[in-house]
């Protein structure tokens, strides 16, 4: 089996948020098929509430589970075998590399976001979050020197990885113009979550919840009150919930700190790291939640916005108006800032 994507480098959480599913429990609730297994080092699940209409569990199930070795077969740093990983350990600069047009498309998503972010979300940070002990099979027990820092920082920048669409003559491809590693991980939960949702939609179901470590996309409605989502509060070794959000025909993705950190001298270093200064960030954004209608560009902006900050991330949440909801540490206790579109979108449901 392809190993899996799991530490997620610049924006690895565990399950950020989970899902409430209600299952059936008298004959006038919806009928409720669950399916579940595991994928790119965590959990995936989906619900299907009724009309079921022909429900082949296994064969279901096993239609997911090729969907997402897929996704690894092209995306997973951790199989030396896979499309990225013979893309990194290629040794040809300047040259197209032909990859799956997911992939291209993956990667196209990637550099835009670095640009809209002015690198700091940055798909090659790779060399850093591997310093810091954050990578696959790697800790840290001391801090890195300056020095060490300072080369790592010479083989990360977006800059040179390019993209070439299926819109040209000779098909998707890459290419770096500098030695890079490059890590799509950001947002491979989020791509997916809209792999399986686009497999399902294509079945025929009509109203399904899908769920990988957290990452949601729900289509249809499962009760009359949409899919019913718990915001987890925060909290490090807790789970207790933040608030709840009704989801209709949506994506909502979260990126958080509070899951995946090192301790060192008891100091407590972020996973997160800020590619302009190599060094793990030092705001107070414990976490951000974003809707979108595609749980990748949820899963990307949440990254994003985490790495720029509660102050620089909540300005461009506006500037797109996007619908999203912060959560800073404040001493002891917790401060939530939502934007505009956020709280228009969700009115009353958190």
């Amino acid at each position: 089996m392809v190993n899996s994507l799991k530490n997620f480098k610049i924006a690895a959480v565990l399950a950020a948020f989970f899902v409430v599913a209600m299952f059936a429990g008298c004959s006038n609730e919806p009928e409720i098929k669950k399916l579940s297994g595991r994928t790119m080092g965590t959990s995936w699940s989906v619900v299907i509430a009724n009309p079921i209409a022909i429900f082949e569990q296994e064969e279901i199930q096993n239609e997911i589970e090729t969907v997402l070795l897929e996704v690894n077969r092209q995306m997973s740093t951790y199989d030396p075998a896979s499309e990225i990983s013979r893309f990194n350990q290629s040794e040809d600069l300047n040259t197209w590399y032909a990859v799956s047009e997911l992939f291209a498309a993956t990667t196209a998503r990637a550099l835009w976001f670095s640009e809209i972010s002015k690198g700091s979300f940055d798909p090659t940070v790779g060399p850093l979050v591997n310093l810091w002990g954050f990578g696959p099979d790697t800790s840290a027990e001391v801090l890195p020197s300056g020095e060490a820092i300072a080369l790592a920082m010479s083989t990360v920048g977006f800059s040179a990885i390019a993209v070439r669409g299926l819109d040209t003559e000779d098909g998707s491809a890459i290419l770096k113009t500098a030695q890079r590693y490059l890590d799509l991980s950001a947002i491979a939960k989020g791509v997916g979550v809209d792999q399986v949702y686009a497999l399902l939609d294509n079945l025929g179901y009509s109203n399904f919840l899908v769920e990988i470590g957290g990452e949601v996309r729900v289509k249809g409605d499962k009760d009359g009150l949409g899919w019913r989502i718990a915001v987890e509060k925060p909290v490090k070794d807790d789970r207790t919930v933040e608030g709840l959000l009704s989801l209709k025909d949506l994506a909502l993705a979260t990126s958080g700190d509070y899951r995946n950190y090192l301790e060192i001298e008891g100091v407590t270093y972020s996973h997160t790291i800020e590619p302009s200064t190599g060094r793990p960030v030092t705001h107070q954004l414990a976490s951000v939640t974003v809707a979108d209608s595609a749980c990748a560009i949820a899963d990307g902006w949440a990254t994003t916005l985490l790495v720029l900050g509660p102050t620089k991330g909540y300005q461009l949440a506006i500037a797109q108006d996007l619908p999203a909801m912060f959560i800073e540490r404040s001493d002891d206790d917790f401060v939530i800032k939502k934007t505009p579109r956020f709280e228009q979108l969700f009115a009353g449901d958190i």
